[in-house]
C-alpha cells in the first residue's frame, strides 16, 4: 500500500464545509474560524453565561475512562506487569484518606504509574469529587493543569465550550474536593507552591523522578521513594513475566541483571520478553518441542539454539528485542523515533506505515517493553530511544516526520475530527511539526490551529501557532503569516497580556495592509479597539484620576514675590508652634514675604547673603499648615523657578563688580604712582563743590586715615584698641564726602545712618552706588555726614547750595 494514501494533496479542495466553533473567553466571545481567522468581541449585554455545574459520578466515570489509554485491536494483551508495592501501596491511600498531600519518587521504569492506578482503585470513594487523573507531561508551569482539573471535574451548562479567565478559574477549583493523581510531574518549587494553594481541598499524589526540581519548605508535602526490587522479588517477578519457572541458569543471570539494573521493574519486563523470544526461537515453549511447523509458520525446521542474552544485553535490551519483531513493528519505531518518542494513535498507523495491519504493532511493543502507556496515548520507554537511534532507527527520521506532517494535516482539517480528537494528538503533531520542512510545517500549522482552539488546549494553540508563524516567514508566505500573528494577538487578549496582543495585532494589520486584504485589516482593527479598552480599562483600575481636595485652613494664598529667609538661618520654633488646628502632621512651613520694597540694590542682597556672620532674628513664622496639593502648583513651580535663576544671574553680576572695585580702592599707598594724575581741591567751609553735569563725587571716605592723607604722602596708623576712624582728619562741615553705605562688600559699615532725601527738592537725581574713584570733582548724590540733610544736583551754574531751600 502507498503509505502517502489518505495525504492531503495541495491542490485537492478541503473534505466538507468548515468547521466554524463559537466558545467563551471570561468576557469575550471568540469564533473560531479555520478560513478567516478568529473574531472576538465582548460578551453582549444579558449574554453571560450560568454557573457551571460539577459531574456527577457517571460523568467522571467517562472522564477517566477518556484519560486512560485506548484499548489496542487485536488479540487482548496480558495484564501489565507491575510489582505488588503493598507497603507502598497502603501508605499512599492511609495519607492521601487524611487529606494529605504525597510526593512519589522513584526513577523511570519503576512503576510509579502502575502503582498510581491501584491507589485510584482504593481512594474513589475518600472525596467528594472522587479522583481525578491528571498528565504533568511537558508542563512547567500550574496555568494548563488548573484549567485541565477545571474541566475534569465541571462541564458547562451548555453546548458552548467555556475557558474561565483567571479569577473565575481560581474561584471555582477552590471549591474542588477531590484526590488529584498527577503523573509525570515536571515541575516544583514556587510553581508547585501555586498549584498547590490554589486548591486548598484536593489531595495530590505527585508522581515525579528524582532529577525533577524539589519542592519549597512551605509544601508541606510527605515523601515516598521507590526503590528497586529485591533478589527474590525480582525472580518472582520475571517468572510471572515469562510464564513458567525459571531454570537455574536463568535465575542466575536474573540476579546478575538485578545487580546491574539496581532492580529497575522495567528492566524485567523486557527481560521476560527476551525470554519468551528465546523460548519461541528455541521451539520449547507450549510442550510443541516434537511437532512440526505448519506451512504458514515462519519457524526454522531446524533452527539453532539461541543462548541467553549477555548481561549488556539485558541492561540495554532495545535492539536485541526489535530485532525479534515483525516489520510492522519497526516500521512503527522508526516512526516513533522520528517524532522523539511520540507515538501516533494505532488508528493513524495503517496510512503511516502503509500496512493494513500496523495497528496490531502496537500491542507488540507494549508485551516487549518498548513502549509505556502516558496520559491517553503512548511513547518510548525511557532509554529505548537512545538505543535505537544508535543502531540506525533514526537515520530515515526527516523522511518519517515529512510524511506524518502531511498526513496530519490532511486528518487535523477533516470537517469530520473533532476538536477532541485532535487535542488527544497533540503531543504527536506538535512533534511532526517540528520535524517537517517549512512547506509541510506550515500547511500542518495552519489546519491544526483551529482545532486546537475549539478544543481548548491553548497551550498547544500557541505552540502550533508560533512554529507556523516561523515557518511562513522562512517560507516567504506572507498570507499565513499574517493569519498567525492574528491568531497571536486574539490569543494573547484572550489570556490578559495585551502588550503582546497589540504588538501581534499590529504586526498582522501591516501584513494584511501589504496584501491588501481589507476584511481581515477590518478584523485585526477591531482586535486592536478591544487591546485598546482593555489597556484604558485597565490603568483606570489600577491608577485611579487624582482627586484634589481643598486645604484643611483654607485656600493657601500665593506667595508675594519677594526675599525669603532661608531654612538654615531661620530661629528655632516651639513644637507647639508646628501643630496646626484641626491637621495631623505638619509639613511646609509658610514663611511671610517681604512687603517694602527694598531702597537699593544693597539692601536687595542684604538679607540673603548677609555681609556679617551675626545670625538676624527670624521673623516671626506663620502657623504652619498641612501640605495639599492645589491647583497650578506646577506654574508656580515653573515661575519661582526662573526667578530664582534671574536672581543668581544678579548676584553673580553684583558680586564680580564688588570683587573688581574692591582691589582697585586695596590699593596700599607709598611712593609708587598715584592712582588719578589730578587731586581735588579742598573746597572751601560752608560750601559744595559743583563739578560738571553728569559727574560724580569721588571724595574719600572719613573713616580712612590712609585715603585721607593719601594726597600729602602721609601715612597715620591707628594705635592698638582705637576705634576706626580715630587719628582721620575731620571732615569740614558742610561739604559732602561720600560716605554713604557701599556695596562693595569691603565689610566696614557706615557710622551715620542714612538719611532720605527731602521731598521739597524739585529736582532730584536717583541715588548710584559708585564704587570707582573719579578724574574730575562732582557733586555727591550721597548723605552729607554733617546732621543737616543736603542733597547736591547737577546745575548749570557752577556753583550751589545743598540746603535745598
Amino acid at each position: 500500500m502507498d503509505r502517502t494514501q489518505g495525504q492531503l494533496d495541495p491542490a485537492e479542495p478541503s473534505s466538507g464545509p468548515a468547521r466554524v466553533v463559537t466558545l467563551t473567553a471570561g468576557d469575550f466571545t471568540l469564533t473560531v474560524n479555520p478560513v478567516d481567522g478568529s473574531e472576538i468581541e465582548p460578551l453582549r449585554p444579558g449574554a453571560e453565561r450560568a454557573r457551571p455545574r460539577k459531574r456527577d459520578a457517571a460523568g467522571r466515570a467517562a472522564r477517566d475512562t477518556a484519560a486512560r489509554p485506548p484499548v489496542l485491536p487485536g488479540a487482548p494483551a496480558s495484564a501489565r506487569l507491575t510489582p505488588a508495592r503493598e507497603e507502598e501501596r497502603a501508605r499512599l491511600v492511609r495519607l492521601l484518606s487524611l487529606g494529605r498531600s504525597v510526593r512519589l519518587t522513584g526513577p523511570s521504569g519503576s512503576g510509579r504509574s502502575g502503582l498510581l492506578d491501584a491507589v485510584a482503585a482504593d481512594c474513589a470513594g475518600v472525596a467528594p469529587d472522587g479522583v481525578v487523573r491528571l498528565s504533568g507531561y511537558g508542563q512547567q508551569q500550574p496555568g494548563e493543569l488548573l484549567h485541565a482539573l477545571y474541566a475534569a471535574v465541571y462541564e458547562a451548562p451548555d453546548e458552548r465550550p467555556l475557558r474561565p479567565d483567571r479569577e473565575e478559574l481560581l474561584a471555582r477549583v477552590r471549591e474542588i474536593g477531590a484526590v488529584v493523581l498527577l503523573d509525570d510531574l515536571e515541575m516544583g518549587g514556587a510553581a508547585l507552591d501555586e498549584l498547590l494553594r490554589a486548591t486548598p481541598e484536593c489531595a495530590y499524589l505527585l508522581a515525579a523522578t528524582p532529577d525533577t526540581k524539589a519542592p519549597s519548605d512551605a509544601s508541606h508535602l510527605e515523601e515516598v521513594f521507590l526503590g528497586g526490587l529485591g533478589r527474590a522479588e525480582s525472580v518472582e517477578f520475571l517468572e510471572a513475566g515469562v510464564g513458567r519457572a525459571l531454570t537455574e541458569e536463568e535465575a542466575a543471570w536474573a540476579g546478575d541483571l538485578r545487580f546491574a539494573s539496581e532492580g529497575l521493574p522495567l528492566r524485567f519486563v523486557q527481560a521476560a520478553a527476551l525470554l519468551r523470544q528465546r523460548d519461541e526461537l528455541n521451539g520449547t515453549r507450549g510442550g510443541d518441542e516434537d511437532e512440526e511447523p505448519g506451512v504458514f509458520e515462519e519457524r526454522p525446521r531446524d533452527a539453532a539454539y539461541v543462548p541467553l542474552p549477555t548481561l549488556a544485553e539485558g541492561a540495554a535490551p532495545a535492539e536485541l528485542l526489535a530485532s525479534r519483531v515483525s516489520e510492522s513493528a519497526r516500521a512503527v519505531l522508526r516512526i516513533a523515533c522520528a517524532l522523539g518518542g511520540e507515538l501516533p494513535h494505532h488508528a493513524h498507523l495503517p496510512a503511516l506505515v502503509g500496512d493494513t495491519h500496523a495497528d496490531a504493532a502496537v500491542a507488540e511493543l507494549l508485551g516487549c517493553g518498548l513502549l509505556t502507556p502516558v496520559a491517553a496515548r503512548y511513547r518510548l520507554a525511557s532509554g529505548v530511544a537512545r538505543q535505537l537511534e544508535d543502531v540506525g532507527y533514526g537515520d530515515p527520521a526527516a523522511e518519517e516526520a515529512r510524511t506524518a506532517a502531511r498526513h496530519y494535516a490532511w486528518w487535523t482539517g477533516h470537517a469530520s475530527v473533532t476538536p477532541e480528537r485532535v487535542a488527544a494528538e497533540a503531543d504527536a503533531v506538535l512533534a511532526a511539526l517540528a520535524g517537517a520542512d517549512v512547506v509541510a510545517a506550515v500547511l500542518l500549522a495552519r489546519t491544526a490551529a483551529p482545532a486546537f482552539a475549539a478544543s481548548l488546549h491553548w497551550e498547544a494553540w500557541e505552540r502550533v501557532l508560533r512554529s507556523g508563524a516561523e515557518a511562513a516567514r522562512k517560507a516567504g508566505e506572507v498570507a499565513e503569516q499574517a493569519y498567525f500573528h492574528h491568531e497571536l494577538g486574539v490569543l494573547a487578549l484572550c489570556e490578559g497580556r495585551l502588550d503582546r496582543a497589540r504588538a501581534e495585532l499590529e504586526a498582522s494589520i501591516g501584513l494584511k495592509g501589504a496584501l491588501a486584504d481589507k476584511r481581515g485589516t477590518v478584523a485585526g482593527r477591531r482586535a486592536l479597539a478591544l487591546v485598546t479598552d482593555r489597556e484604558a480599562a485597565g490603568a483606570a483600575a489600577v491608577s485611579p484620576p487624582l482627586r484634589l481636595a481643598p486645604p484643611v485652613g483654607g485656600a493657601v494664598p500665593a506667595a508675594a514675590p519677594g526675599p525669603t529667609v532661608p531654612v538654615a538661618l531661620a530661629a528655632p520654633v516651639a513644637p507647639a508652634a508646628l501643630a496646626a488646628p484641626g491637621a495631623s502632621e505638619a509639613v511646609t512651613a509658610v514663611v511671610p514675604a517681604r512687603r517694602d520694597a527694598p531702597a537699593n540694590l544693597a539692601e536687595v542682597f542684604a538679607e540673603p547673603f548677609p555681609m556679617s556672620l551675626k545670625p538676624s532674628p527670624a521673623p516671626a513664622l506663620a502657623p504652619p499648615v498641612a501640605a495639599q496639593p492645589v491647583a497650578g502648583s506646577r506654574k508656580r513651580t515653573v515661575l519661582l523657578a526662573a526667578a530664582g535663576a534671574l536672581t543668581v544671574a544678579a548676584l553673580g553680576t553684583v558680586v564680580a563688580l564688588a570683587v573688581g572695585s574692591g582691589d582697585e580702592e586695596a590699593t596700599p599707598a607709598g611712593p609708587g604712582p598715584k592712582v588719578s594724575s589730578t587731586t581735588p581741591d579742598v573746597p572751601a567751609a560752608g560750601t559744595d563743590t559743583a563739578g560738571e553735569p553728569g559727574g560724580n563725587d569721588s571724595a574719600g571716605d572719613p573713616a580712612d586715615p590712609a585715603g585721607a592723607d593719601r594726597d600729602a604722602g602721609a601715612v597715620t596708623e591707628a594705635e592698638p584698641g582705637a576705634t576706626p576712624g580715630e587719628g582721620a582728619v575731620a571732615p569740614t562741615p558742610g561739604v559732602s564726602r561720600g560716605a554713604g553705605p557701599k556695596p562693595s562688600g569691603s565689610g566696614t559699615p557706615s557710622r551715620k545712618p542714612p538719611v532720605v532725601p527731602p521731598k521739597t527738592s524739585p529736582v532730584a537725581s536717583p541715588p548710584t552706588a559708585s564704587t570707582s574713584p573719579s578724574s574730575s570733582p562732582s557733586a555727591s548724590v550721597a548723605p552729607t555726614a554733617t546732621p543737616t540733610p543736603t542733597t547736591s544736583a547737577s546745575a548749570p551754574t557752577a556753583t550751589g547750595t545743598g540746603t535745598g531751600t
